[in-house]
């Protein structure tokens, strides 16, 4: 080994194999983020090694693919914005001011990396928004779809804070609520009368009937519908027996003692009732609310029976997946839950409870279409007889009631004309600038006129958007917001501004969902492509160019692992146009090596010396792959700034493949060649594509 290391020093210079070797750590570090999934960060963990005594080891940070909708699988929602009642100059400004607050929207909802995107065509302006992951399309759909809510907020001087006194007694009674009852379940446990405990110490306010009479704790027959604290508990105890210890609710400690189970019945003809668990394919028709199907009644009614004809229970999830028009199908399957009598149409409702477990019946018409039902399994509602000892305790609620930092005013974003950037003409700093209407001015002069030196709180969809303070009463209904802001704070802060101010309902008028299963399986299309795409170029260059070609395959390995590193590291999200840029990119990479390897054949089959036309032809292929991979650089920065999302994931990873292959075919092949002897490579001239003879 010494003697290797020698003679690799001998012949490419120290620089030259620090330099490889630099490379080689750089792949080992780029291949542990995409294969591990982490590095190292800030921070610690305590752990105990075999003595015993604590030793200090760092944390990983997580790091994963982050993937686009379709192969994540979620939601993608297109809104219009109605922006006619807006001043043709303040409409794009309005519009990204709904983008902005659909983002904030949908980044409370807890969506990961949502994707929020504007759009003008044909005369209209419209909202993407595309939700990777999310579970619960309908929630994300009521919440995005409200127009923004702007308010003007002043402090609730007459909050009162929990006193130290207060405090006190809370702790105090809360203490003396727990020993209380420990001493009441103390005298039950003691078999004592729980009827009589309970009418003596019970603090439950319905335990007393209208008439004064006392009920004994009892609460009858309670489901989990009902009460879900007491029934969840209740579960735990025999019919006839009281709970051994405490069960703590939200409204103090109680002491349970159940009577009975029974499964719950109905009261108009005394029978058991039962909830079912169902999933249903549905096909809509034109005519019906919603609907896109394009298919007339008659139409949706034959494809529904024609699915049936070939549904069972195992194949019943993927047929919905890739039939149902139901928005959101592709993602739940079709699955309902658990449900009970009333929480359907009646006609889907008679038809579930009616059939039998296990089969699949319809089609079944309703108002939404025509219906396929897989009815999965059939339970009685169960409920429990309880009495109870309720031992209340207190919260800070009891003392001071539910308050605010912040109390309304009357003014709104009705009331606000429009906010500009503007600049300060004394030291051109960047302030935001309001103007309201007559009787937002009015109102703005009486908010800011009790309030000097105070803070005055701009509320955009019940979040502080801005806290500016009042340095004196303004009249006339122009005012600044000033502070230390860049011009893009400022211009975002008028942006959420006129987003509650103008009048710019949003409407939504396209849903599409994305199953997970379908995003898998293009994750795994889009694998098998490109195994198949680098094996065939892998082939290629070794067959054509031999030993140089090799190098330029374990080049091409680390030009994977490189980009694979960065479309984490950025991170970059990626797409199904986005692996397909990828895979293309794995072609082009070898493009800059085909030429360079075919201009250093020539050159040493015109007698030139090894070394001499290593650097000659990658000096004369250098223009060439300049050009080439300036002119593709061009066309992706265009399709990035021009394009809609889809091209623009095909553009993104398509620069980053191009850049990270000038560096691999020029820097990598480069050095790894010139680490090879040239007696060596002049010895075996067949390697490189050049007769020995020559």
């Amino acid at each position: 080994m010494p003697n290797i290391v020698q003679t690799l020093f001998a012949v490419s210079g120290r620089a030259r194999a620090w330099r490889v070797f630099a490379l080689l750590m750089v792949l080992a570090i780029a291949g542990f983020l995409v294969v591990g999934g982490g590095y190292y960060n800030r921070g610690a963990d305590w752990v105990a090694n075999k003595t015993g005594q604590a030793v200090k080891l760092p944390t990983v940070k997580q790091v994963p693919f982050r993937l686009g909708l379709d192969l994540l699988g979620g939601t993608q929602l297109i809104y219009q914005a109605d922006v006619s009642a807006v001043p043709a100059k303040d409409q794009p400004s309005a519009v990204e001011g709904v983008r902005d607050v659909i983002e904030r929207r949908v980044n409370a909802f807890g969506v990961a990396e949502p994707n929020i995107q504007t759009n003008y065509s044909g005369g209209k302006y419209f909202v993407m928004a595309e939700l990777a992951g999310i579970k619960d399309a309908s929630q994300a759909i009521k919440m995005i779809g409200e127009t923004p809510l702007l308010e003007f907020k002043e402090q609730n001087t007459d909050k009162k804070p929990l006193t130290a006194e207060q405090k006190k007694d809370m702790d105090k009674f809360n203490k003396d609520a727990a020993k209380k009852a420990e001493d009441v379940l103390g005298k039950v446990l003691s078999n004592g009368n729980f009827v009589a405990l309970a009418n003596q110490f019970s603090q439950d306010p319905d335990n007393t009937g209208s008439n004064g009479e006392k009920k004994g704790g009892s609460l009858d027959w309670v489901s989990e519908q009902d009460n879900a604290e007491l029934f969840k508990a209740a579960q735990k105890i025999p019919v006839g027996k009281t709970s051994t210890d405490l069960s703590k609710t939200s409204s103090g400690y109680e002491i349970i003692k159940v009577e009975g189970k029974r499964s719950k019945n109905d009261p108009f003809n005394n029978q058991p009732m039962t909830e079912v668990k169902a999933a249903h394919l549905l096909i809509c028709y034109t005519g019906v609310e919603g609907c896109e199907s394009g298919l007339d009644k008659e139409a949706a009614k034959a494809k529904a029976i024609a699915l049936k004809a070939k549904a069972n229970k195992n194949n019943f999830a993927q047929l919905v997946k890739e039939n149902s028009t139901e928005p959101g199908a592709r993602d739940t399957g079709g699955q309902l839950g658990w449900f009970g009598r009333g929480k359907m149409v009646t006609a889907f409702e008679n038809a579930v409870f009616a059939q039998k477990v296990g089969t699949i019946e319809g089609p079944v018409e309703s108002d939404f279409g025509f219906h396929l039902i897989y009815k999965e399994a059939e339970r009685k509602i169960e409920e429990v007889k309880l009495s109870h000892i309720l031992i209340k305790t207190k919260s800070e609620v009891d003392y001071v009631g539910n308050q605010s930092d912040w109390k309304n005013t009357e003014l709104t974003g009705k009331n606000l004309s429009h906010a500009t950037v503007e600049f300060n003409p004394n030291d051109n700093s960047p302030q935001v600038g309001l103007e309201f209407n007559d009787e937002g001015a009015k109102q703005f002069e009486a908010i800011t006129g009790r309030n000097v030196g105070k803070p005055v709180a701009i509320f955009l969809d019940g979040d502080i958007i801005s806290q500016p303070t009042v340095n004196e009463a303004i009249k006339g209904g122009k005012a600044v917001i000033s502070g230390k802001f860049d011009v893009k704070t400022a211009k975002l802060l008028a942006q959420r501004l006129n987003a509650g101010a103008l009048p710019v309902p949003i409407t939504l008028v396209n849903q599409q969902s994305v199953g997970a299963s379908l995003g898998q399986k293009s994750v795994d299309d889009s694998f098998r492509a490109g195994m198949i795409a680098f094996a065939f170029v892998a082939l290629f260059m070794i067959i054509f160019y031999r030993f140089p070609g090799l190098l330029a395959v374990f080049a091409l390995v680390m030009y994977s692992i490189l980009v694979l590193a960065i479309f984490k590291i950025w991170p970059v999200t990626i797409t199904l146009s986005g692996l397909a840029g990828f895979i293309m990119s794995i072609g082009m990479a070898v493009d800059a090596n085909v030429l360079i390897f075919s201009r250093l054949r020539e050159e040493l089959a015109n007698g030139r010396p090894l070394g001499f036309a290593l650097e000659e032809a990658f000096r004369r292929a250098w223009p060439s792959i300049r050009d080439s991979n300036a002119s593709t650089l061009i066309t992706c920065f265009i399709l990035i700034e021009f394009s809609t999302s889809v091209v623009k994931g095909f553009a993104v990873t398509l620069t980053i493949g191009v850049l990270v292959s000038m560096f691999t075919a020029i820097f990598i092949t480069r050095n790894f060649l010139k680490l090879i002897p040239e007696s060596w490579l002049e010895k075996h001239s067949w390697l490189v594509g050049v007769p020995k003879n020559n």
